[in-house]
């Protein structure tokens, strides 16, 4: 039998298969809480090992898409109750994964009393689709204060909580695609002066903080992380020192002892190819379990974890068009295409009528 459908483990949890069905964006949580749609739709892709939800804010101030779900709410952990259950009735583990969107967003897009916060008071170049007026400018971010710091770190550590009581196996942090643990990270976003700006033990500051308030919340077994090193998406451009600061995070989050990272290479969409020596690097350091992905099909996977490159593979768009990828895989059937211009869209369309091979 193929390696990448037989049975594995994810820290203290057994898996199904060695398939993760990648957090997507779908934009379905109308007023940011889970739906019944949504529990139909990730219900159909439970043939994955795990399942990452789409990225999940933990606070008012990290709504930064259209209806992207929160997970702040007692109506928010409800209705992700629904989806966990469905979830694991179809045998699949579950991790929510924690985006807080940071300078990436829109007042529009955003509750009453919320802001758009970022490490300082930089620009990210392009524009935020908004249900009210369309596509707008980012606005300048508000540069967090220390004390606007300590309170998105207890946000994250209650976001955690919360998913774990909606039913949620653990979380995955996002520190990748230019949300605000990334914005930390890199140097054109981050240009604070103090002991959150300048070398990269401190630029990493905060994601490190996060990352021990939500271990200490939930426990380690139950905390992942989301990292695209060499991904440029949302005004991250290449800066030199890429690999040896990211090779300094790997030393970190291992110490910290998290259950795995996910490592996102972006290539497959135009971006900069994350160079192997990094993805070796990775492996090396971190003694967990690590995630690969980034425009893989089934065969590429199947050469990797035999290879002993990783020990599970993401899939995006292939979950998002086949609900029953797993099984398509194994009858070597074709697979559905993606259609993009429903991604993001409300209802239905393109988002749970994507056919199954029976019924």
């Amino acid at each position: 039998m193929s390696l990448l459908f037989t049975k594995t483990t994810l820290g203290p949890l057994s898996l199904q298969n060695h398939l993760v069905m990648c957090p997507l964006t779908r934009s379905r949580a109308t007023g940011n809480v889970p739906n019944d749609l949504m529990v139909k739709y990730y219900a159909q892709r439970a043939s994955a090992g795990l399942i990452i939800t789409e990225g999940t804010s933990p606070s008012p101030n990290g709504l930064g898409y259209p209806r992207i779900p929160g997970i702040f709410s007692d109506a928010q952990v409800a209705g992700w109750k629904k989806v966990t259950d469905a979830v694991h009735a179809r045998g699949a583990k579950i991790f929510m994964q924690l985006m807080h969107t940071g300078r990436i967003g829109h007042p529009l897009n955003l509750p009453a009393g919320a802001k758009v916060l970022g490490p300082s008071a930089v620009v990210a170049a392009g524009q935020m689709f908004t249900d009210a007026e369309g596509l707008k400018p980012h606005p300048t971010p508000v540069a967090m204060t220390e004390a606007d710091i300590k309170a998105t770190i207890a946000e994250y550590a209650k976001a955690a909580k919360n998913a774990v009581a909606a039913g949620c196996d653990g979380v995955e942090l996002h520190g990748a695609n230019g949300y605000l643990l990334e914005q930390f990270i890199r140097p054109n976003s981050n240009q604070r002066t103090d002991g959150y700006g300048g070398s990269i033990e401190n630029r990493a500051r905060f994601v490190l903080e996060v990352a021990d308030a939500v271990i200490a919340a939930i426990g380690k077994d139950k905390v992942g992380i989301r990292l695209s090193p060499f991904g440029v998406f949302n005004d991250m451009p290449l800066y030199p020192e890429m690999e040896s600061d990211y090779t300094y995070l790997a030393e970190k989050l291992n110490a910290a002892g998290l259950v795995y990272i996910h490592l996102v290479d972006h290539s497959s969409m135009g971006a900069p190819t994350v160079p192997d020596s990094v993805k070796a690097t990775f492996r090396r350091i971190f003694k967990r379990t690590l995630i690969l992905s980034g425009g893989y099909d089934a065969a590429r996977a199947e050469s990797d974890l035999a290879a002993g490159k990783c020990d599970l593979v993401a899939f995006g768009k292939p979950f998002l068009a086949n609900p029953d990828l797993v099984e398509r895989w194994k009858a070597k059937a074709a697979l559905n295409p993606p259609d993009m211009a429903t991604f993001y869209t409300p209802g239905p369309k393109g988002y749970t009528d994507y056919p199954a091979l029976t019924g």
